[in-house]
């Protein structure tokens, strides 16, 4: 395990605290295993097992790839607590066993895809969420947590965003293959649990960045400057750098969607951001071109990579986090740490 991640994964058990306890002797199955977000939940589920042998959470790794999945968590993924299940998403799903916890994190959140593969990045926030409520509630889980996005939003003009709140997505738009089928697969698990008792809970994470990030493949912007950090390349913008982005450090976002998963309210959705993460891309540019010590990188203009989708009117300011908080929920990690310590992880 990264020394960051380890370090990271310790604190969000130590800041958790009790909320832990409930994992304790259950099983919890996760899609998207391996992907940016899902492993940091799947690292500490590990770390729980690791540090104390009798905690006896079973992990079940749902996905496509076992190849990426050894990659991702090493010689973790050959733990007896541990079992990776192939699975299509798009389909039932037929698990033997308990299953006390779903947590469905697996999706396409780069914008190349909503370009390239559309109805392959609807499926998974559609038919997959559908099949994984079923199993919910044939399984009579304790709990199951969606993974939507800021992108359901639309073109929302106030200041802060609540919950509550929605704005104009056009849904003949290709580039709106993402935010309107999270806003679909929101809808699914609000009717799961009204009509079926499900208790389906919903996140809306904004531009979550950290050490499980893929920034040579990663198309999105935070990422993009990541890799020129890393790099010793000037920091490149395609735009003129004023649009502006909530962002989150990814430990600070897993234990929030710990939070949600366990004293959440089914049916109901939680703005997943970082306050005081407030930046223009312009800023953002500046604040990891001063990261690379020894170096002084500059902040430039280049033209968009060929099939580049612009969000246009989707784009969103401030999430009200004051929902989230009212679980006991605080961030910690500046923007300023929470990229220091992910170029960190990189050079290590």
């Amino acid at each position: 395990m990264n020394p960051i991640i380890r370090e990271d994964v310790d604190r969000i058990i130590r800041d958790g605290g009790k909320l832990f306890d409930s994992f304790r002797g259950s099983t919890v199955a996760v899609t998207g295993p391996y992907g940016m977000l899902a492993s940091y939940l799947v690292f500490t589920l590990i770390r729980l097992n690791e540090t104390d042998p009798d905690f006896r959470v079973r992990i079940l790794a749902l996905g496509r790839n076992e190849e990426k999945l050894k990659a991702r968590f090493g010689p973790y993924a050959e733990a007896p607590y541990f079992r990776f299940l192939k699975t299509d998403l798009n389909g039932p799903n037929d698990i033997e066993g308990p299953v006390d916890y779903i947590i469905h994190a697996a999706s396409f959140a780069s914008p190349d895809a909503y370009s390239r593969d559309p109805v392959g990045v609807i499926l998974p926030n559609t038919a997959g969420t559908l099949h994984l409520l079923e199993l919910a509630r044939k399984k009579k889980s304790r709990s199951l947590l969606f993974f939507s996005s800021g992108e359901i939003y639309g073109a929302v003009r106030s200041p802060l965003i609540s919950e509550t709140e929605g704005g104009f997505l056009d849904p003949a738009a290709v580039r709106s293959c993402y935010g309107e089928s999270k806003r679909l697969g929101e809808t699914l698990c609000a009717a799961y649990a009204h009509e079926y008792g499900v208790p389906a809970k919903i996140v809306r994470p904004s531009h979550t960045y950290g050490p499980t990030m893929d920034p040579e493949h990663d198309t999105r912007v935070f990422a993009s400057f990541v890799s020129d950090a890393l790099n010793g390349r000037d920091i490149a913008m395609t735009s003129d750098g004023t649009a502006t982005r909530c962002f989150i450090y990814i430990a600070d976002a897993t234990l929030a969607y710990f939070k949600v998963l366990i004293d959440g309210v089914p049916g109901e959705a939680y703005n997943v951001t970082n306050p005081d993460g407030v930046l223009t891309i312009y800023e953002l540019a500046l604040l990891i071109a001063g990261l690379v010590p020894g170096k002084k990188l500059n902040v430039t203009r280049k033209a968009p990579p060929e099939g580049y989708m612009d969000r246009g009117k989707t784009a969103y300011t401030r999430l009200d986090t004051a929902k989230l908080e009212a679980l006991g929920f605080r961030c910690r990690v500046s923007a300023k740490e929470g990229f220091a310590r992910t170029l960190e992880s990189f050079r290590i």
